[in-house]
């Protein structure tokens, strides 16, 4: 198989990167492209294009007459298809590797470690995808009827699903969005976010390659302010998975009409401490679900609220453990385990809920200085940097900012209670409702706090966490709608239930 960039990129310097419309990769004829930085030295990774709303247009018209066909090909050979993408994301690993460093900043091993879970993933979503069944009804189950009627409930597509995929996992964010739709007969229009679209656009080349039809995926690149609005409110599009800020799923929500909604927003997950609980491993789990790359997941804990009289001992240990896990540095070095945050408006936004929680008494236990990636070494730069240190604050009170918005940055809040049902309810006051975790050696105590916690899923003595990818992943309240991840549910999601009803010339 050719290489994404020896087929789809231009020759300039630096390259343009086509898009993909009904099996061509081509440029958009307004001649439009946006250049994307990368956040690791600010160098230009590459431009992509900016397709216009008449393109868009077409782009929509053939997806919906390319699932016509689609929808009717035998469920095993849409599933053989899928597993053909994943071999063919083998085959250009290091390209994929390369390009999730270069473009959005994410530590080298962290990015190898995307690649090898996003193919994983593929395989078993397309085996799942075999065993979509329904189920059979009769109708004496309901007062006043006999075995008269027999009802067939199947799931079928949906028809054109808009994906819409974030920039922090363009490559394992992708994968099951695009896997999932198609393999349940769906043609999909994806919209990747533009910090990221190239990682987004190589996944496409490595589905295409496999042998779709044309026009059953497309991708579509262009910023949302652009073309976002003209997507999501488009008749023909069935379904729209999105991955992003609540701000723009609401948006999304509230003009989306008919189109069935699944979301993954934000989420500002909160840990919580109980005093018996195994300190070392508490300290190991919180720190890898918080700072892993540089907290830019909406999986990463986002508040810790320790019980009074252990929160002496837990931080000591914790500041320890942070120090010796944590390397901030160029991402494309092995020993980097702590990159740069994705860009200078982000990074403008953590130092602003940094100095207001160090402003209203909040104790700086660590960290807290930025900087720049000058000639292969970091040089503190307070105004520009886009490298944090891991930064950790104690005594933040509910007046802070910092311990209720989602900072997407390595920035940890630790909130002091005085007991666990304090730290539920400070836990339930959040708007978001994505995850959680609780540390303690009482399985009782463990499954109350659980139960009583308004969130999507409860990690018990374990950090916050989106995998396996058979377990379903789904947020509460402003976190999200439907279930996002997870192989069976994902796929049932991108079916609805049709009921044919036989109507019987004689009683049974």
């Amino acid at each position: 198989m050719a290489s994404f960039l020896e087929e789809t990129k231009t020759k300039d310097t630096p390259p343009v990167y086509k898009f993909l419309v009904d099996g061509e990769w081509v440029q958009s004829k307004g001649g439009k492209t946006t250049g994307i930085l990368s956040p690791v030295d600010g160098s230009v990774v590459g431009l992509t294009q900016i397709v216009s709303q008449e393109e868009a247009e077409k782009v929509i018209k053939r997806a919906k007459e390319a699932q016509k066909e689609w929808g009717r090909v035998e469920a095993w050979k849409r599933a053989d298809l899928m597993h053909g993408a994943a071999r063919n994301v083998e085959k250009v690993q290091e390209e994929l590797v390369g390009l999730l460093v270069a473009e959005v900043g994410k530590p080298i091993f962290q990015a190898r470690s995307e690649v090898y879970r996003t193919v994983e993933l593929i395989d078993y979503y397309a085996e799942e995808a075999r065993r979509i069944f329904g189920e059979s009804i009769w109708s004496d189950a309901w007062p006043g009827y006999k075995k008269s009627k027999f009802a067939i409930v199947e799931r079928v597509p949906i028809g054109v699903v808009l994906a819409i995929t974030p920039f922090n996992y363009p490559i394992n964010e992708t994968a099951p969005k695009l896997v999932a739709a198609l393999a349940a007969g769906n043609s999909v229009v994806l919209k990747p976010s533009t910090q990221g679209a190239i990682c987004a656009l190589s996944l496409a080349h490595c589905f295409q390659k496999a042998g779709l039809p044309n026009g059953v995926l497309n991708v579509i690149t262009a910023p949302g302010k652009d073309l976002g609005d003209f997507l999501v409110t488009h008749p023909d599009i069935a379904a729209i998975n999105f991955t992003g800020g609540t701000k723009t799923g609401k948006h999304i929500a509230e003009i989306a009409a008919f189109a069935k909604l699944v979301m993954g927003l934000s989420g500002k997950d909160a840990s919580i401490v109980l005093a018996d609980a195994e300190l070392d491993l508490a300290c190991e789990e919180i720190a890898k679900g918080a700072f892993s790359f540089a907290a830019q997941r909406c999986t990463a804990i986002k508040k810790v609220l320790v019980e009074e009289e252990i929160a002496d001992a837990f931080l000591k240990k914790f500041a320890r453990v942070v120090g010796e896990k944590f390397v901030l540095g160029d991402p494309r070095r092995e020993e980097t385990t702590l990159g740069p945050v994705i860009s200078d408006r982000v990074a403008d936004y953590v130092k602003e809920l940094l100095e207001d929680a160090l402003k209203k008494g909040a104790t700086l236990v660590c960290g807290g200085r930025r900087f720049k990636l000058k000639k292969g070494k970091l040089v503190e730069d307070p105004e520009d940097g886009l490298y944090f240190e891991v930064t950790i604050l104690d005594r933040v009170t509910k007046d802070m900012r910092i311990a209720w918005e989602e900072p997407f940055g390595p920035v940890l809040p630790i909130v002091r209670v005085k007991d666990w049902q304090e730290a539920v309810k400070v836990a339930n006051q959040s708007e978001f409702g994505l995850q959680s975790s609780v540390f303690t050696q009482d399985v009782n105590r463990a499954f109350e706090i659980a139960q009583r916690l308004d969130v999507g899923s409860v990690q018990i003595n374990g950090k916050d966490a989106r995998g396996p990818d058979h377990f379903p992943f789904l947020g509460a309240k402003k976190s999200g709608m439907g279930v996002v991840q997870g192989a069976k549910y994902l796929l049932q999601e991108m079916t609805r239930i049709k009921t044919t009803v036989l109507n019987l010339g004689f009683r049974v």
